[in-house]
C-alpha cells in the first residue's frame, strides 16, 4: 500500500533524510521511531506530498506522490503535528469543511461521512463548540476525525495520541488497532508503550537513516532482557 524508495531530504547542509526505503502493506500499522530531529516528520510530509524530496520517491496504493499528487491524496488520510485547524470554526462546520474538499458534494452524503468521523473520534459532546476553545486533546481528536473522514485506505499519523489523557488515548489505539486491518498505517510516536501495544512493526530512524525494521518481538530480542526504552537508546545514539 505505501511504497518508499530512497528519499533524500537536504536543508542547507543537513542532510534531514538520507536515502530512507521502505513499505507498508494493508494490515501493517508501523511504528516509526527517533529522537527529535531523526528525521520522521520529513519523512512523513514526503510521502503525502508536502514536502518535495530532494531524492527518491513514495508511492502509495501504486500511484506515484510526485506523477499525481492528488490521487494519493484521495488515498491517504494525514495527522500532521498539531492537527491544524480553523480556529473560528465549529467542529462540525470544519468537517463538513472537510468532506466538501474530499468532493462529498451531496449532502446526506457529507452529513453521513461527517456524522462517522464525529462518533469514531468521540467529538459529539463538542461538536457545535469553536475549535479554539477545545482542550489540546480535543483538537488532537479532530485532527484525528478529518484524517479519518472519507475512509482511506491508508493512514499517516504524526503523534496521533499527543495531548490526550490515558483513557482517550486508549480509545484512540483501540480504534486504529480495528482500522488496521483494512488499512496501511503509519504512525510516528514518541511513547514506546504505545509502539508496544499496537504496532506490529517498528522502524527506528536516527539521523536520517533507517537504524532498525523489525517487529516489536525481534527488536526486544537484540538484548534478552533489555526494556524497549534501552534498545532505542542503543539503536539511536541518545539518552532521550
Amino acid at each position: 500500500m505505501i511504497e518508499v524508495k530512497g528519499l533524500v531530504k537536504t536543508y542547507g547542509s543537513l542532510r534531514a533524510v538520507d536515502g530512507v526505503s521502505f513499505s507498508v502493506r494493508r494490515g501493517d500499522i508501523l511504528g516509526f521511531l527517533g529522537p527529535n530531529g531523526a528525521g520522521k516528520s520529513t519523512t512523513m510530509k514526503m510521502i503525502t506530498g508536502f514536502v518535495r524530496p530532494d531524492a527518491g520517491t513514495a508511492l502509495v496504493d501504486g500511484i506515484d506522490v510526485w506523477k499525481d499528487p492528488v490521487g494519493v491524496k484521495r488515498r491517504l488520510g494525514y495527522l500532521p503535528e498539531n492537527a491544524p485547524a480553523y480556529p473560528e470554526m465549529t467542529v462540525g462546520e470544519f468537517l463538513s469543511f472537510i468532506a466538501e474538499v474530499r468532493g462529498f458534494r451531496n449532502a446526506g452524503a457529507m452529513r453521513s461521512q461527517v456524522d462517522r468521523a464525529v462518533s469514531l473520534a468521540h467529538l459529539v459532546t463538542v461538536r457545535d463548540q469553536t475549535i479554539e476553545t477545545l482542550s489540546k486533546g480535543y483538537k488532537q481528536r479532530v485532527g484525528f476525525a478529518q484524517a479519518l473522514l472519507h475512509d482511506p485506505p491508508t493512514l499517516i499519523l504524526d503523534e496521533p495520541t499527543d495531548g490526550l489523557d490515558p483513557n482517550q488515548k486508549n480509545e484512540v489505539r483501540q480504534l486504529i488497532k480495528k482500522m488496521a486491518a483494512e488499512k496501511a498505517v503509519i504512525l510516528s510516536t514518541h511513547i514506546l508503550e504505545e509502539v508496544e501495544a499496537i504496532c506490529t512493526r517498528i522502524i527506528i530512524i536516527s539521523r536520517g537513516r533507517i537504524t532498525a525494521d523489525e517487529s516489536p518481538a525481534q527488536l526486544l530480542a537484540r538484548r534478552p532482557g533489555a526494556r524497549m526504552d534501552e534498545i532505542f537508546r542503543s539503536l539511536t545514539d541518545t539518552d532521550a
